[in-house]
């Protein structure tokens, strides 16, 4: 399937360049090659597969608000060159959390793809346009129809659903409109968030019914959509509109159509948890009928030495760069093609060639401070953990071997750690595995202050002194031959349907064995105790695994660590409406520029405050394009804009 969508789409310019400016594109533009596309069963799967397109572009992380917007990594804003992105405007989706973003000509405009080359709208027509057609062949078989047709629904349903988690309520386009139409009909207005989100569900739910339960033929359909994924996807897609953004939101309670109808629901209906949580439980178990599992690490290439400790970070790793494993629900099949962006210099082979590694992609102090301590509470839980003094220096230990070079000074914050931590991040002083060296008894270790990691100028530097560790393998080598270890992008993992499936049963529930056990999975991979094992011996707040809004506070957390850098945590934070508090403060990094610091560890580890970034209420929900409401009156701004 890998082979077959790279090959077929790069034939569909017609469908997918044209028209680019409507503002909802619903209507076909070449009647006769309409009918030359549906000539026969090959001709028709071409075109569904020109219906995965975008899907497939969804995994380009520089087009994911969830990635980009979310304050787990920024974009230098002082560059030089903010071409290190490369096209579609590069950094343009980090810049939203500078308050960049307006109505005049949005950042990552889904809405008619001005200046992003993805259009929403066009792909739902692309869709429509094939559920139209696709009876016309007369070769195809009954059962190759069924699920055809299944996975255009799934596909027509997931772009409205992101649509609607950046727009709340859109216009619903179920149906290709003729070529003909007229302007009246062309002119949709918005339906209300609830309708929404019951279309693109009603939609899921007939979809499943056609959709085979797993790929019986990996190397010929890989990345094709399963009736596990459309479950998983449903579960999600309720849990979104059960959640305060959607749910009763006082916020956007004056929002209305032009006929004067109001677009948000003005009251919390708690029944919509109820049912998410039906709908979590039939993922979890078609997931597991399905033979979902936490990745198990397994050893690839050549290797010196490689410690337990190691191995733990690497599995933890390994459950996102070692594509299609099997807790891997949904994968997209392009790769992630940012690792130099993710990476630090750790060799003089990388430092030797400026163009290996750039390291823009910073994470911020605040991020690295949202992991637990090795005890599994927050660190500012932790009645063993040094909080006051996180800032202050230690040396490298043996208790810290594998995860600190040994007698290098760096941060006491980084010292007894959970081992997602040092899986996910790395910081100054931290080990490296891997980058060609594979003895972690003799490792490669980040030397951020005046070794190789410093920045050799201010094109390629990381601003804050974090790295996003978890999207680089240890068999990806950076230097004057650089050699990668490429991956596919997952887009939904068994342990984040467990955590979703736990956040469901506390609100509906509150606290409970079943919540807990689900929670507990997810923390025993990464060497934890369980949630109230861990609170009730550690944390200064021991009772707060046991009410509902505790248990809540615990699992968006548990949440944010395990899916940390994976384009996820924007679209929680939105949901929850808990982004504007994470956003309330400066982004933090070290002095990391070696003209401010000196190249000194005094200089090196002062808090940088590197900007303000400007989030408020109208900034959970995407502005329309003023063209866009110019060309269709009966669309109205999204509130606050």
């Amino acid at each position: 399937m890998k082979i077959l969508i790279k090959i077929l789409l790069a034939g569909l310019p017609v469908f997918l360049a044209s028209s680019c400016r409507k503002y909802l594109d619903v209507t076909p533009d070449n009647v006769a090659t309409l009918n030359n596309s549906f000539s026969n069963a090959n001709e028709t799967q071409a075109y569904l597969f020109g219906c995965y397109a975008n899907m497939q572009s969804l995994s380009d992380v520089r087009r994911n608000a969830g990635f980009t917007t979310s304050g787990e990594i920024i974009f230098p804003i002082n560059l030089n060159d903010k071409t290190t992105l490369g096209g579609l405007s590069g950094d343009a989706g980090f810049t939203i959390m500078q308050g960049l973003q307006n109505s005049a000509n949005p950042l990552l405009n889904y809405w008619d793809g001005y200046n992003m080359g993805l259009n929403l709208w066009q792909s739902i027509r692309l869709c429509n346009t094939f559920l139209d057609n696709v009876n016309t062949p007369l070769d195809v078989p009954p059962y190759l129809r069924t699920r055809w047709i299944a996975e255009a629904k799934f596909l027509k349903a997931y772009y409205h659903y992101w649509l609607i988690r950046m727009y709340g309520p859109i216009p619903i386009a179920d149906v290709a409109l003729p070529a003909d139409a007229t302007t009246g009909q062309v002119r949709i207005p918005q339906q209300t968030v609830d309708s929404c989100f019951n279309y693109v569900v009603n939609l899921l739910d007939t979809a499943i019914a056609g959709l085979p339960a797993i790929i019986q033929n990996a190397a010929a359909e890989q990345g094709r959509i399963t009736a596990t994924i459309a479950l998983a996807v449903k579960a999600e897609v309720l849990a979104t509109q059960a959640s305060p953004l959607f749910n009763g939101n006082p916020d956007y309670s004056g929002m209305k159509s032009k006929d004067g109808k109001l677009l948000f629901s003005a009251a919390a209906y708690p029944a919509k948890w109820q049912k998410a949580l039906d709908a979590c439980k039939a993922a979890v178990t078609a997931a597991n009928a399905a033979g979902a599992s936490l990745y198990q690490f397994k050893l690839t290439g050549n290797v010196t030495h490689m410690s337990d400790s190691t191995k733990q970070l690497l599995a933890i790793q390994g459950a996102v760069t070692e594509s299609w494993n099997p807790e891997q629900i949904w994968t997209l099949n392009p790769q992630f093609g940012w690792q130099y962006m993710a990476a630090p210099r750790v060799t003089a082979d990388a430092a030797a060639n400026v163009f290996a590694i750039y390291s823009n992609f910073s994470v911020p102090v605040a991020e690295s401070e949202l992991f637990y301590t090795n005890n599994g509470v927050p660190i500012n839980e932790d009645k063993t953990w040094d909080y006051a003094n996180r800032y202050k220096l230690q040396a490298g230990d043996d208790a810290h071997f594998y995860y600190i070079k040994k007698g290098y000074t760096c941060l006491k914050g980084n010292f007894n750690r959970e081992n997602r931590y040092y899986a996910d991040v790395s910081f100054d002083g931290s080990t490296w595995f891997g980058s060609g060296n594979t003895d972690d008894n003799n490792p490669n270790y980040v030397n951020a202050v005046n070794g190789f990691a410093a920045a050799p100028d201010l094109l390629r530097i990381n601003v804050t002194g974090y790295w996003a560790r978890k999207l680089v393998p240890y068999q990806t080598v950076f230097g004057q031959t650089s050699v990668g270890y490429n991956y596919s992008w997952p887009f939904i993992r068994l342990p984040a349907l467990w955590l979703l499936y736990a956040e469901c049963l506390n609100e509906v529930n509150g606290p409970g064995a079943e919540a807990y056990q689900y929670i507990d999975m997810v923390r025993n991979r990464a060497g934890l105790q369980g949630v109230q094992a861990s609170w009730a011996a550690y944390s200064s707040n021991p009772s707060k695994p046991n009410t509902k809004d505790g248990l809540r506070q615990i699992i968006h957390q548990e949440r944010r660590i395990e899916l940390a850098f994976e384009g996820q945590a924007g679209w929680d934070l939105r949901r929850w409406k808990e982004l504007q508090n994470v956003l309330t403060g400066p982004i933090q990094g070290w002095n990391t520029d070696p003209g401010r610091n000196n190249r000194s560890i005094a200089g090196y580890y002062q808090l940088v405050n590197y900007y303000q970034p400007v989030f408020g209420l109208r900034n959970y929900i995407y502005p329309i394009q003023t063209y866009d409401l110019l060309t269709n009156p009966n669309l109205v701004q999204s509130l606050y804009w």
